[in-house]
């Protein structure tokens, strides 16, 4: 019988999770993080790094297990192809995971938007799914993907990029819900996040591929 977490413990366990399940980081640094997270908030008395190690294993072998029998290519795999899409056919700046929060993710943009104008570009707009938004469809609920395009107030140029967007994930064969309204996230909801870390595999978090992919396609 597996004794019960403690409020604190299923705080942490909750960071592996996500952190695990996401396909982003290599268990070394999920395991550097989790330990620099447990030190910030001050959990090393309850905390072990054995336990933290116990439990990173344990969640990486229920994913491993599970993706033997996923469909191929992932609802994760025609999520990165479409973001591919969108940037090398449409010029949209579409982002995975930059950053926990939507004000985070919209300074990486600007980020992004600032490089291109360097190199005599502008983007046509720009989509993303911050942290919080990994965390709801790691646990099963739905993606919500965020989308503007910068510098503006126009609610008819957001439902275009919004429309674009759309379009692309459907052919990607996503289901899609959009209410119309610039002011809403595009939402799919029965999305499965499924993706193990491969360090062989291209690294998502690297903005300057998108940089790179609408530049080479200007």
């Amino acid at each position: 019988m597996k004794q019960k977490m403690s409020e604190d413990q299923k705080f942490i366990f909750d960071s592996i999770f996500t952190q695990v399940r996401s396909g982003f980081f290599s268990l070394e640094d999920i395991q550097d993080n989790i330990i620099e997270e447990v030190e910030d908030n001050g959990f090393e008395d309850e905390i072990s790094e054995d336990w933290v190690q116990e439990k990173i294993d344990e969640v990486y072998q229920e994913l491993k297990a599970e993706s033997t029998s996923w469909e191929y290519p992932t609802m994760t795999e025609r999520l990165v192809a479409a973001f591919d899409e969108l940037s090398e056919s449409h010029k949209v700046i579409a982002l995975h995971y930059p950053g926990y929060t939507m004000d985070e993710g919209e300074y990486e943009v600007v980020e992004i938007e600032r490089a291109l104008i360097d190199n005599n570009q502008k983007s046509e707009g720009y989509c993303f799914y911050n942290g919080q938004d990994l965390e709801r469809a790691v646990r099963g609920e739905g993606l919500h993907i965020a989308f503007q395009k910068i510098d503006n107030e126009s609610d008819v140029v957001s439902k275009e990029v919004a429309h674009k967007i759309v379009s692309v994930l459907q052919k990607h064969n996503l289901d899609v819900e959009w209410n119309g309204k610039a002011s809403s996230r595009i939402f799919l909801p029965h999305f499965k996040w499924e993706q193990v870390y491969d360090e062989d595999a291209r690294d998502l978090l690297n903005y300057n591929d998108v940089i790179d992919i609408i530049l080479e396609n200007k």
